[in-house]
């Protein structure tokens, strides 16, 4: 059987050995023949994208399998140009918009993938690609997002912010109550779990009553530098969706009309927030990665209010050298060093609301220029790498392929005798 050297790119379709791309990786003596990732979709390319793209530099032999892929050409350099094989779902009726208004068929397409004939499975998930159905033998590895969340603890949130009552309330706790159902069941299926925090893997520990190994996701370094100047505007970017909590984030400048607040980046509610918007909130719609990591670098500080599982935009801010005020709960209180600590690089507000928004701003500005100092946020945001990301990842999945092809052997010993 034919080996390739360390630090070879592969062709898709030759035979790689697992970490082979890696020159510096002790790859094992086993080869593999063919390696499956499986996503949930691709509808943009956001921070849980992140973690795809250097999966896929780690395996570039790697087949790629999604539920949906509508990515736009803007993004597509993010998946190095590679084709995607996508389920019955990317063909039902207004998928493209309305792709989470097909969640309930989420499961049924996830298991419809085939994936007969893959020496390697690793599913990247923030909803259901976990639940890709696998044989003994197979290794499945899967990096997890995030149990359901809207399924699990904020169901009645998300039900609330739908507006949902009544006969479609009782309908929709139907659906939820049998995702779970799935959810779990889907969460027993991987040979190993790979949480992106320890936030996550307590979710894990809860939800499913496994235990996962925590890896978080990586950041790209490379397209920030830290600017020790600012131009005087905060920044919020990201998904314009309910649980970003942005409206949060306009009602706490729209009290300070002296501060003045961009917000970049798309979705579902960027109608309605800019049409309620005062006049120091300026909305930019989508911007390009050029123009993200340009206003990183220029904000005095970037604003998030959400609960993050992990995070990544609050990381790649201080990747530019600039302080975060985020909400102190979930994954970001692993990712930002509070004021109070050595070398700090941004401040928690205690509640979800506006008001204990103003007062973290308040508590920001009284700190003074160069409290918190770009050379900390980017050193902070480098424990961070992508490098670090793929040799914790190209390890747990050797020592998973390592173990099965041991139990293998010993079962084909047993059968012999």
């Amino acid at each position: 059987m034919p080996q390739i050297a360390p630090g070879a790119v592969a062709d898709p379709r030759a035979i790689v050995r697992v970490g082979a791309c890696r020159p510096s990786f002790q790859p094992l003596p086993e080869l593999l023949l063919r390696i499956a990732l499986v996503c949930d979709g691709f509808t943009s390319f956001g921070g849980a994208d992140r973690v795809v793209e250097t999966l896929l530099q780690l395996y570039p032999s790697a087949d790629l399998f999604a539920l949906v892929d509508f990515v736009p050409q803007l993004a597509r350099a993010g998946l190095g140009g590679r084709s995607v094989r996508t389920t019955f779902l990317q063909r039902l009726p207004f998928a493209r918009r309305r792709f989470r208004a097909y969640l309930p068929l989420y499961p049924l397409a996830v298991e419809s993938i085939d994936l007969r004939g893959y020496d390697l499975v690793i599913s990247a998930q923030f909803a259901a690609a976990h639940g890709v159905i696998t044989h003994p033998f197979q290794p499945h590895i899967a990096h997890i997002s995030s149990p359901m969340r809207y399924a699990w603890d904020l169901q009645a949130d998300h039900l609330e912010l739908a507006g949902m009552r009544g006969a479609r309330s009782a309908f929709a706790r139907y659906l939820l109550h049998r995702l779970r159902l799935w959810d779990y069941a889907a969460g027993q299926r991987p040979d190993v779990l790979v949480a992106n925090s320890h936030f996550v893997a307590e979710r894990v520990r809860k939800y499913y009553r496994r235990e996962s190994v925590v890896i978080h996701p990586p950041v790209a370094l490379d397209r920030f530098s830290a600017d020790a100047g600012h131009d005087g505007f905060y920044l919020s970017l990201g998904r314009l969706v309910p649980h970003k909590r942005v409206d949060l984030i306009v009602d706490a400048f729209a009290a300070s009309p002296a501060r003045r607040l961009i917000v970049a980046g798309g979705g579902p509610l960027l109608a309605t927030l800019r049409a309620s918007a005062p006049p120091n909130v300026a909305f930019v719609g989508e911007v390009d990665e050029d123009e993200a990591a340009r206003l990183m670098s220029r904000a005095r500080a970037f604003i998030h209010a959400a609960v993050e599982d992990f995070g990544i935009a609050p990381l790649e801010a201080q990747a530019a050298g600039t302080p975060v005020i985020a909400h102190g709960r979930g994954g970001l209180t692993e990712t930002i060093v509070p004021v109070g600590a050595a070398r700090p690089t941004g401040l928690f507000f205690a509640e979800q609301t506006a008001a204990s928004l103003r007062e973290a701003i308040d508590r920001f500005e009284a700190l003074g220029e160069g409290a918190i100092s770009a050379v900390d946020c980017r050193t902070n945001a480098e424990r961070f790498d992508a490098d670090r990301f793929r040799r914790a990842f190209a390890a747990t999945v050797d020592a998973e392929v390592a173990r099965q092809a041991d139990a293998a052997r010993g079962l084909g010993g047993t059968a012999r005798r």
